[in-house]
């Protein structure tokens, strides 16, 4: 094992994510909301980075540019989901309230299953970083700097779309009505088209280091979650459920995914 550093660093990930979210079961737990695993999933990558910081063998400044850019992007998501989750503690997100009922008198048993296995996608996404700070190479490549400017692309057109979906929401005369300003004028989920954008941007990242082409697989994941599993669907669905004929429009007209002008009624 002390020949292979990335699995070395994949087991004391996947143990420290792991206890982290048994931990926030038991917070879930007492509080009967689930949707505070979203925000400890986002903080899970700031601790991935900080064990590669730390025990990583690879060159120090790579390491540095890398785990700098899941730090920031890490507190950054899970503080915006933090101050959101916060305001509503004691109500239970409606796609977790669905869940509970699918699952019934198991509910909670299986709850703290899926908690843990969230703790592992944390590791699994997490290719890219375990790739990419191994690397003992001391030169910076083309790959390394293009990722780490998609990455400030993408980092910040996604805490851009967050607060101007934040700041409409927060105008009581927008209840009911679809947010299509700004960056949701172009995309039904641009905080989702970013967030991918940034997965893109790790893996271009880890193509400056030996078999990064392996790194792929997260934002592959990453796309497949968002278009078809947990992202944009159950979204649509809360959406459609709230707002009705009205997002029934904004679906017609505005691109689902990448930003892209208008269609025309």
């Amino acid at each position: 094992m002390q020949n292979n550093p990335i699995l070395l660093l994949a087991l004391y990930s996947t143990a420290a994510c792991c206890f982290i979210m048994a931990l926030v079961w038991i917070l879930s737990y007492k509080i009967k909301n689930a949707g505070v695993v979203d925000i400890f999933w986002s903080y899970n990558f700031p601790v991935i980075a900080i064990i590669l910081l730390v025990l990583a063998p690879g060159f120090e400044l790579r390491k540095y540019m890398l785990c700098g850019m899941v730090i920031i992007a890490g507190l950054r998501l899970g503080t915006h989901l933090a101050i959101r989750i916060l305001k509503h503690l004691h109500e239970e997100e409606p796609r977790y309230k669905h869940i509970r009922e699918e699952w019934g008198s198991k509910a909670e048993v299986k709850m703290a299953g899926f908690f843990q296995m969230q703790g592992i996608s944390n590791v699994l996404l997490s290719i890219p970083f375990f790739i990419t700070a191994v690397n003992i190479q001391t030169t910076i490549s083309a790959f390394e700097y293009t990722g780490a400017s998609l990455w400030l692309i993408s980092v910040t057109g996604e805490a851009i779309a967050d607060q101007q979906l934040a700041r409409f929401k927060k105008d009581t005369a927008n209840k009911g009505k679809v947010c299509d300003t700004g960056l949701w004028n172009y995309s039904r989920h641009p905080n989702y088209f970013f967030e991918w954008l940034m997965w893109v941007s790790y893996f271009i990242f880890a193509l400056g280091s030996p078999c990064g082409y392996i790194a792929i697989i997260s934002p592959a994941i990453i796309l497949y979650l968002l278009l078809k599993v947990t992202g944009i669907p159950a979204t649509e669905q809360q959406s459609l459920r709230t707002k009705g004929e009205a997002f029934k429009r904004y679906q017609e007209t505005t691109s689902v995914f990448v930003p892209w002008f208008k269609k025309s009624n």
